[in-house]
């Protein structure tokens, strides 16, 4: 432990800890303010505010890969990995067993343990933390399917525990043994619009805009909107026409490469 803390750079700051700001007193907390905060589901409050990753794109920052309950995968000064004790209901993982997410490409990932070495597999199948850089042998492919996940390594097998609590990469399945859980303590940053176009974010005049700006057919790449009243756009919204009143608004002006 003390040497594992000797050769850390420093100490890994989490978003999210207590200890990493200076609390001031506030006489006043607007309800607005309060009312944003989001809601932490009852599975990331039993271990410690480490919600569950659910896709590739989330793995990034501070991780912890999680085998059974509460018990986490642990660093160790020899360069290989074990399964840590489990720990308390409320209670995140240990120093050890955090590591950094490093995101490769749209598949596959990376991770550096807090000895400053990433994450690979030996010939012989041993998880292994050696390496001072991301190598074919470091880069490891997230599995989902039907709300489990696997970790697939370079060599086409799947992170596991062996009986004598190794971390091992030695099967070609996965299966109840190989499914595992990785956990985040990044922030979570929430996005209504997340899922709505570009063109439809804004007021009913912005998003006529955006669309016209999408659509036109002229030259000089001059804007021409339609001047009625905008009253009937919002009750088509309302009566699911939406589009069909653009349109319609769009080809009066001949703004629309796709109007008869």
């Amino acid at each position: 432990m003390s040497e594992y803390e000797r050769i850390r750079v420093g100490k890994l700051k989490l978003k999210g800890d207590k200890e990493n700001f200076r609390s001031k007193k506030r006489k006043h907390k607007s309800r607005k303010h309060q009312e944003e905060i989001p809601k932490i589901d009852q599975d990331t409050l039993k271990h410690g505010s480490w919600w569950k990753i659910s896709k590739v794109d989330d793995i990034s920052g501070p991780v912890a890969i999680e085998f059974n309950n509460h018990m986490y995968v642990k660093a160790l000064d020899n360069g290989l990995f074990t399964l840590g004790a489990p720990h308390d209901e409320g209670e995140g993982p240990s120093s050890e067993e955090i590591f950094t997410g490093v995101p490769i490409n749209e598949r596959k990932v990376a991770f550096k343990s807090g000895y400053g070495k990433y994450l690979g597999v030996s010939k012989k199948g041993l998880v292994i933390g050696r390496s001072d850089a991301i190598g074919p042998m470091e880069q490891w492919e997230p599995v989902f399917e039907n709300g489990k996940m696997a970790l697939s390594s370079d060599n086409n097998c799947f992170m596991s525990v062996d009986q004598e609590e190794s971390i091992v990469a030695n099967s070609k399945r996965a299966g109840s043994d190989q499914f595992l859980i990785i956990r985040s303590h990044t922030v979570k940053e929430i996005n209504p619009l997340k899922d709505v176009p570009e063109e439809e974010q804004g007021n009913l005049k912005q998003i006529e805009i955006n669309y016209v700006k999408k659509f036109q057919k002229f030259q000089d790449k001059r804007l021409r909107l339609c001047t009625e009243d905008t009253n009937k756009l919002k009750k088509a919204k309302e009566e699911g026409l939406f589009h069909e009143a653009l349109l319609d608004r769009r080809s009066k002006m001949k703004a629309d490469r796709y109007c008869k």
